[in-house]
């Protein structure tokens, strides 16, 4: 396989001590460095948007290797470690997410559901 797979996750900051830690944890245990990390704090507003991905908290950017299914296993693992902590995966950057990450990471979905013109569908909002 070719390419590279990006993971970005958001967890509120009392967490943020513990799951980072875990989700390093887990790519050396599947034995896949990140070439590029990137951990970032956002600020304390949040946004009004329904899907905005940015809230308060620490972001986590880990870039993988395309390994086939080795790396969709861990991402996999990456994405239940943050919801499970309270946190959201970027859907943004990322073409391979459940249905029940995303609504794990965005609650509000449902409000932009009942709104959305039947009309205007991209794969995206069909996955």
């Amino acid at each position: 396989p070719n390419g590279l797979f990006q993971h970005q996750s958001v967890m509120p900051e009392d967490v943020a001590r513990r799951v980072v830690p875990a989700l390093l944890a887990a790519a050396k245990r599947a034995g896949q460095g990140s070439f590029l990390t990137v951990l970032k704090r956002f600020g304390s507003i949040r946004s009004p948007a329904l899907l905005s991905f940015p809230r308060p908290g620490f972001t986590l950017t880990l870039d993988f290797p395309n390994r086939g299914q080795a790396t969709l296993a861990l991402l996999k693992e990456l994405d239940q470690i943050t919801v499970e902590a309270g946190g959201a995966v970027n859907p943004y950057k990322d073409a391979r997410m459940g249905a029940d990450i995303f609504a794990a990471s965005f609650p509000e979905w449902q409000r932009l559901e009942a709104i959305r013109d039947p009309a205007f569908m991209s794969s995206f909002w069909a996955r």
